[in-house]
């Protein structure tokens, strides 16, 4: 099987000024993904260590550059998937770890439960001597800035949360195994406690060896209602395409629940695709050594991974 990686960096509305940092983060941790892929490792590994990158940069709402709930703290969700036997690792609500996604991860192979919550899990994480660090070393200018719009008196929160969020990875490797990964800050001036679609299987992430991958990005209540990812596996296995599959199940929850979003797919076997119903979703791509990535409808970008590692 020859290894395939898609990530994306969030659905929504990517301002102008963020655009050019949008596309640099994606082909970074695409590439990233896809070097651990080219030389034999797990497919879990690769949308580890690409989230990973993403969740560094502040350009993502994730990670470092998480938007503020109402308290104007930074809490995050995450969960990774392993399509080869359905294992799952989750975290919701956690607080001063630099990368949720290491933490769902050991979730999956330390523990006999799926998702951890909130001070428990950040329990688990000492105990796995996963560094704290200070709040505020997530915080990034801008996401300061957006929070304290919402004490404004002529100010829109409500607006403010269509900017794109969430980071996320499928890929598949040499052996045939399918692995998801999603991390996310969730949405800004959210409820403290707020857990939205990233850290719930099904719904943020899914991945069967089966069947294929999924990551999800978009409004998370309204994913959770239709339970997205799992809803695009579904139509895979009736027959879809990996396109067809997500546009009908992104139409469907549109017309049902009025949500928005985007899905980033591969299948099992190594057909991918990056659709989304919002007016943006940074993805990009690596397949066959060659680099594709876009941010509008229709845009497609490609060049070869050693142009793209060239010109880094």
């Amino acid at each position: 099987m020859k290894p395939v990686i898609v990530v994306h960096g969030g659905a929504g509305s990517i301002f102008k000024d963020r655009e050019e940092g949008a596309r640099s983060g994606i082909i970074r941790a695409a590439l990233k993904g896809y070097s651990i892929l080219k030389q034999g490792g797990s497919a879990l590994d690769a949308v580890e260590d690409a989230v990973v990158s993403m969740e560094d940069d502040p350009h993502f709402n994730a990670g470092c550059g998480s938007v503020l709930n109402e308290k104007g703290e930074v809490e995050m969700d995450a969960i990774i998937m392993d399509g080869k036997n359905l294992a799952s690792g989750a975290v919701s609500a956690v607080k001063c770890i630099a990368n949720p996604i290491m933490l769902a991860r050991l979730v999956m192979e330390k523990t006999e439960h799926m998702l951890l919550t909130d001070h428990g899990a950040n329990l688990f994480a000492k105990a796995m001597n996963i560094p704290e660090i200070p709040g505020e070393k997530l915080i990034t200018e801008r996401s300061w800035e957006r929070w304290s719009k919402k004490l404004e008196a002529d100010s829109n929160p409500q607006e403010d949360k269509k900017e794109s969020g969430t980071v996320g990875a499928v890929a598949i490797d040499n052996e045939g195994n399918v692995a998801c990964a999603t991390s996310t800050g969730g949405l800004s001036n959210k409820l403290v406690g707020r857990v939205g679609d990233s850290a719930c299987i099904g719904s943020g992430g899914y991945a069967d060896n089966h069947v294929g991958a999924v990551s999800t990005t978009g409004h998370g209540e309204s994913m959770m209602k239709v339970v997205l990812a799992r809803l695009v596996l579904y139509h895979m296995e009736q027959g879809m395409t990996p396109e067809k599959a997500a546009d009908t199940a992104l139409n469907y929850m549109k017309t049902r629940v009025g949500g928005l979003g985007g899905v980033i797919v591969v299948s099992n076997s190594g057909d991918w695709t990056a659709r989304f119903s919002t007016k943006q979703m940074s993805w990009a791509t690596v397949k066959d050594d060659w680099l594709q990535y876009g941010i509008y409808t229709g845009e497609m970008h490609t060049s070869s991974v050693a142009e793209a590692l060239g010109s880094k």
